[in-house]
Formats: structure tokens, sequence, C-alpha cells
């Protein structure tokens, strides 16, 4: 039996607006999670920007610097469970006397103070 062409219109609506309330959905979550990555940058202090522009710059490459990322290298812990390894005000003075790791692939190096600063400042805030 043919449907009535309201019916069939209905149907025709309902789907497109079901449609477009999965795509307003999805666009609105999308825009959620950058007004809450761009809510954070702001609410970051200088040292604490500072200290992930440092993690950023000398340290991604191998260590995941957020709180989402995979590792680059799969031996490097992400920075964000280092406090579970440590207390972060700890590694202060391993900063300071340089950090020096049983593996060829870390660096060796050694931060002056207001780097140590800005990077603990970062690190605490990934706890």
């Amino acid at each position: 039996m043919l449907r009535h062409s309201k019916e069939i219109d209905w149907h025709a609506r309902h789907e497109i607006l079901t449609g477009c309330s999965t795509m307003i959905r999805l666009t609105l979550s999308q825009l959620l999670l950058t007004l809450l990555t761009i809510a954070q940058a702001f609410a970051m202090s200088p040292a604490e920007q500072r200290g992930k522009a440092y993690a950023q710059s000398h340290c991604a490459r191998c260590h995941a610097i957020d709180r989402l990322s995979k590792s680059p290298l799969d031996m490097a812990p992400p920075f964000r469970t280092l406090h579970l390894r440590y207390p972060i005000e700890t590694l202060e003075e391993a900063l300071a006397e340089g950090i020096y790791t049983g593996h060829a692939e870390m660096p060796a190096f050694e931060l002056s103070p207001e780097q140590i600063h800005d990077l603990l400042s970062y690190l605490k805030t990934l706890e």
C-alpha cells in the first residue's frame, strides 16, 4: 500500500532533522572542546605558559607533554604521569644538576633556576 504524501513528507523531514541534529551535536562538541582548550591556555600563569613552551621545544620530541597524547618514544613517560613516580617538587634538584639517564636517547641537560620554576609550574598543571 502506498503511503500518503503527507506521511512520506513527515518521514523525509524526520530523517533530515535527525541528520541535522547529529551534525549540530558533533559541531557543538567540537566547539566545546576548542573552548575548553582555549580557556585552559588563558587560565595558565605566565610561568606555566613558559614551562609548557620549554617542554614543547625541548621534550615533546620524545615525551607526551599534555594530558592526552601518547609519547612519541615508547620508553619516554608522559609528563602527566611524572607526579605518580616522583613528587614534582623533588625534580627541582635533578633539573638543576642535570638529568642523566642510562639510555642514549635522552640528552643530558641542565636548566636555569627560572626554567626549572617554569617547567615545574607547568608539570603541576598536569597532576
